[in-house]
């Protein structure tokens, strides 16, 4: 019998606190208003600090009601203002509260009770607002996220209402307007170029930012002012060589990477930094040999300390929550500091267990510490040393095929683009990744939407093809196919094109691979090249092209189909004569490779020529004030006399 009692106790339980609840709701519905607004008062005193209080309450539908009473102009100011109070208070909850809150449309309530003249009220929505936006369940772009609304703000005067708030006297005003700035001018050039010109009191803004950034200055204002001017610098506003970057900002960052602060403010610290000298050499050198930057970082993959050494649960979990963030800010550090300089890069590679906590990196759960990882990878693969060495000996390949397997698409850009790095010629790893089925997974990033991608796609298989064996030559054109090559030779993106070219000039290398190419797809090169030199294409397209074709004039059997092709000997003769130097050298090359005298039916291709007009052509090239152009009409004419 105890069994069959059961549910109905927990009911009655249920239906005592509901009913306990249901008379603060009831009162929202009396017709007097002074009943109203004291009912109001006191489900506010009720709520504060008590979650269950707030649940019964959400349950029983006063959100709504509050929701009514705010927006109704015959509601008296005060009413407006403690509903306004009581639904921040509701917000404080859980994130279930949140949630409900949002499914009354109360964001567009408070923002319209935003427009009252009365100041006690406002205060109360923004209250609320802040509740409501700083919990993770409130979407981002119910308020002003982007730059599209970056500029709404500043052409409202956001800029200039906001800068006289940096002098208050009061702490908390300065912080708010400072930060403010801070997400106003990141990556927002017109913002940043605006705030290097505002005064307050008559003095610049960038030196009021750095008074803020100084030692004595709370470590909370010191991060932010740091981080306005390094948005400023990144969008030009200010000099990367200027003493308020090289003296003030990029020290301060630093001292926010240091053992010292709390794990938050170097991982801030970190990020920021890497965003101000990731585009700029001298900076990176600059902070490389700053207070030891790159051993110091290392400390950040030392998070969670053992288990042994923490007593204390709560530091334990404070920890783990911002190891993550800890490894992804040092990952994206490192990525910035090697992006340029040869001799960062080793320094970088010799911290220590440094490879494995890339090749670890590359492994984690988060994504974001995942694609960190990756581009540090990425900055690190641009050293020819370092991918003869340590990119070897810790076989890094592997566990970068298997990040290029199954990726979000900022993931994959960054892998595939340390990809095209690590097939290089030179790199020991080159023939691992072939043997691990890459031409596939390559050929199949060339028909991604995703515009990096196919670039990064042909460029890693133009890297392949270079000076590679026939089977792999013959594998990549296999694993594109024909209809696939035309599809990337008519791409609209000049990358692509470029890259292709550049594809199928390493294919069409050495005689045996040229004839043995030309003779399975001669058909279709042929047509591709006629296509691109009769197109609307710049000069360094035309030039690669013409390369392809002096290639293939190189091949034994290969050069008949040029000179079969009367319409692409008549291009060639046109280009001969091309007012661009480039052009008219890299025609010159194909010439050449078909006149030269000590390869058999040199003569017939010679007497054709010369009857289409090329030596006339060449006699008044070998007269030309370009001294390449010159010599090559020059040696070319001597094929001719021999």
């Amino acid at each position: 019998m105890a069994c069959v009692l059961e549910a109905p106790l927990r009911m009655s339980v249920l239906s005592e606190v509901t009913a306990s609840s249901r008379h603060y709701v009831d009162r929202l519905f009396d017709l007097d208003p002074q009943k109203v607004l004291q009912g109001v008062i006191d489900m506010k005193n009720a709520v504060i600090g008590n979650n269950k209080q707030k649940a019964n309450l959400i349950v029983l539908g006063a959100v709504p009601r509050l929701l009514y009473l705010l927006q109704q102009e015959s509601s008296s100011t005060e009413l407006r203002t403690e509903c306004a109070v009581v639904l921040g208070s509701l917000a404080m909850g859980t994130e279930n509260n949140v949630k409900s809150l949002l499914d009354c449309h109360i964001i567009p309530a408070l923002l319209q009770g935003l427009l009252s003249p009365d100041l006690k009220f406002i205060e109360a929505c923004l209250r609320c607002l802040r509740t409501i936006f700083i919990s993770p369940v409130t979407p981002e772009d119910l308020l002003y996220t982007g730059p599209d609304h970056q500029t709404i703000l500043f052409n409202h005067g956001a800029v200039q209402n906001i800068a006289h708030l940096l002098v208050s006297t009061s702490y908390k005003v300065r912080m708010q307007a400072l930060k403010c700035f801070s997400v106003l001018a990141f990556e927002n050039p017109q913002v940043s170029m605006t705030l290097v010109n505002v005064s307050v009191d008559g003095e610049l803004l960038p030196q009021i930012f750095v008074k803020m950034l100084q030692r004595d200055k709370p470590i909370e204002m010191q991060l932010t002012s740091a981080k306005c001017l390094t948005s400023m610098c990144r969008a030009g506003a200010i000099r990367t060589d200027d003493s308020c970057i090289v003296l003030k900002t990029l020290p301060c960052l630093v001292r926010m990477c240091s053992k010292e602060r709390l794990l938050e403010e170097r991982v801030e610290g970190a990020e920021t930094l890497a965003y101000l000298i990731e585009t700029d050499v001298e900076l990176q050198r600059i902070a490389s040999i700053t207070d030891h930057l790159i051993v110091m970082l290392a400390d950040y993959f030392k998070y969670p300390s053992s288990v042994s050494a923490i007593t204390d649960i709560k530091r334990l979990d404070h920890d783990l929550k911002h190891a993550h963030e800890l490894r992804q800010a040092a990952f994206k550090l490192y990525a910035s500091l090697g992006a340029n300089d040869e001799d960062i890069r080793k320094k970088i590679i010799e911290t220590e267990n440094m490879m494995d906590r890339i090749v670890n990196g590359l492994s984690e759960s988060s994504i974001k510490v995942r694609l960190a990882a990756v581009r540090c990878l990425h900055s690190l693969s641009r050293s020819v040393q370092q991918l003869r060495t340590s990119f070897q000996d810790h076989a890094v390949w592997k566990p970068l095929m298997k990040v290029l397997q199954n990726a979000p698409s900022e993931i994959l850009v960054v892998a595939s683009s340390t990809l095209c790095n690590l097939l290089l010629e030179f790199s020991p790893s080159k023939e691992p990744i072939l043997e691990s089925g890459a031409i596939e997974l390559l050929c199949s990033l060339t028909q991604s939407e995703n515009l990096a991608l196919r670039v990064n796609g042909i460029w890693a298989l133009m890297n392949m093809a270079f000076q590679a064996e026939q089977k792999i030559k013959s594998d990549i054109l296999r694993g594109l196919s024909t209809e696939q090559l035309f599809q990337l030779l008519s791409d609209s993106d000049v990358n692509v094109l470029m890259k292709t070219l550049g594809l199928l000039r390493n294919l069409l290398s050495t005689r045996p691979h040229i004839d043995h190419i030309m003779s399975t797809h001669g058909k279709q090169i042929m047509q591709a090249v006629t296509l691109i030199l009769e197109g609307e294409h710049n000069i360094e397209v035309k030039e690669q092209t013409l390369c392809i074709l002096a290639n293939i004039a190189d091949g034994t059997t290969a050069k008949e189909l040029i000179m079969t092709n009367d319409d692409i000997l008549q291009k060639i003769k046109y280009y001969m004569s091309h007012s661009n130097a480039k052009l008219q050298l890299a025609a010159m090359f194909c010439i050449s490779n078909l006149i030269w005298n000590e390869e058999e039916g040199s003569q017939e291709r010679q007497d054709k020529l010369r009857d289409m007009g090329i030596v006339d052509i060449l006699h008044k090239l070998s007269q030309s004030s370009d001294p390449n152009l010159c010599d090559k009409a020059k040696t070319a004419l001597q094929q001719y006399l021999a």
